[in-house]
């Protein structure tokens, strides 16, 4: 599954490109142009009927028990990160999509697929990079919430993986918006959100 993919650092990129405002109650900062689970990066979400670009921490977090008791300072649990949305019927994911108000942009520059060893034509050859050609600052379907320790969290959508993926990646692939499906994504009744979920056209796309 895509666990990490690329985005620009200066939040003035996405103002201007995706419509939207800085949101006052940012807390976390982005200090890397890639994203990894459990690390804030940036999501477009709506409030009050405007656009405002938010921080939150990539993945929805479940906790698990550890395996050994817990040292001094440490917690009694450790925490997974669910980054990518797919079963829309399941309990993790339905009653989010069902809320629009629930439902983000999450731009992207790149992202990536781990390469198969044989694949690779050295050691630091290990990531298939994907790319959008016919989007500026393209955006995942995301969702997202407030979770039980009240950060704001985020994932994003995955499908079936398009004929470019497929080969590289064959489980799924995020759900890339086109430009003018991404207001529609925010606001849109969630049959209209669920036909939404399928695979960006892979003419549209270059992978390196």
């Amino acid at each position: 599954m895509c666990n990490l993919y690329s985005i620009k650092v200066d939040p003035r990129t996405y103002f201007d490109a995706l419509g939207a405002a800085e949101d006052a109650a940012n807390g976390l900062a982005v200090e890397k142009d890639y994203a990894v689970p459990g690390k804030p990066a940036y999501v477009v979400r709506l409030e009050k009927g405007q656009r405002v670009l938010s921080t939150m921490r990539w993945g929805f977090p479940t906790r698990k028990p550890r395996k050994r008791p817990a040292r001094e300072g440490e917690l009694p649990f450790l925490y997974d990160w669910w980054t990518n949305a797919r079963n829309m019927q399941s309990g993790m994911w339905k009653p989010w999509m069902a809320k629009a108000e629930h439902r983000c942009l999450v731009p992207f520059t790149r992202f990536s697929e781990p390469k198969a060893a044989a694949d690779r034509q050295g050691p630091g050859d290990i990531h298939w990079w994907f790319t959008v050609e016919d989007q500026a600052v393209p955006c995942f379907a995301g969702l997202w919430k407030v979770d039980r320790d009240h950060d704001r969290v985020y994932a994003f959508c995955t499908t079936e993986p398009s004929p470019l993926v497929a080969p590289r990646h064959p489980k799924a692939m995020p759900v890339i918006l086109s430009a003018e499906d991404q207001e529609r994504w925010l606001t849109a009744p969630v049959e209209e959100a669920l036909a939404m979920l399928t695979a960006y056209p892979s003419q549209l796309m270059r992978v390196a």
